[in-house]
């Protein structure tokens, strides 16, 4: 079949971008990125005209517990690191290996997942802190809810690709697709960066 070749044999030094169709896919996704980084920067600006309008609710510095923030931030940050040691398998045909990885990149970005959705239903029952609670509260979950949703749609990304190529090897058709899904990945970590240090630093320290 055209586009593919014999894992038995070796791969380009470049898999990810060795065809027309790969090269394709990764300069989509670099128009793709662009898009979603107006959205963010837009909902970033948001959050910071919004911040201060805490009304009758709890200000930043009564909610923000920054070690559960830490371990979650480390996490995430984790998982971009084994997803680059996948990417490194891949370009070395390491199949089993990048599989490997890639299975780690989803377990820790689930709980990851889990760590939020705990820190938010923590300020729902325990500070009454609700989306409608105030202007800062609004904000605040549109933005961190924003980014939570793009892990899962990042998890589930991964998860399809590594349920449907599991048997199949590294190929030209399937490593563009995993090299694409590991770029999202860590978009998603630098806007968990921007997040930690914009939201959670400067709320905690009542900037």
């Amino acid at each position: 079949m055209a586009g593919i070749v014999d894992t038995s044999k070796g791969l380009p030094s470049h898999p990810e971008r060795a065809t027309l169709e790969g090269k394709n896919k990764f300069l989509g996704f670099w128009f793709f990125l662009g898009g979603e980084t107006i959205m963010f920067a837009t909902f970033f600006g948001t959050y910071l005209g919004l911040r201060n309008g805490v009304g009758d609710g709890p200000t930043s510095t009564e909610l923000f517990a920054l070690p559960l923030v830490f371990i979650m931030t480390m996490i995430l940050l984790t998982s971009s690191m084994t997803s680059v040691f996948a990417m490194f398998a891949m370009k070395k045909n390491k199949f089993k290996q990048m599989m490997a990885w890639m299975i780690i990149t989803v377990v820790l970005g689930i709980a990851f997942l889990g760590m939020e959705i705990y820190e938010f239903q923590h300020y729902v029952h325990d500070y009454e802190f609700g989306f409608t609670t105030s202007a800062f509260s609004s904000a605040f979950y549109t933005l961190v809810g924003l980014h939570g949703a793009h892990v899962l749609f990042g998890l589930c990304w991964i998860t399809i690709l590594i349920f449907r190529y599991m048997r199949s090897g590294i190929t030209l058709t399937n490593a563009p697709k995993f090299y694409v899904a590991s770029l999202y990945w860590h978009f998603i970590d630098v806007v968990w960066i921007f997040i930690f240090t914009v939201v959670y630093l400067m709320g905690a320290g009542g900037y």
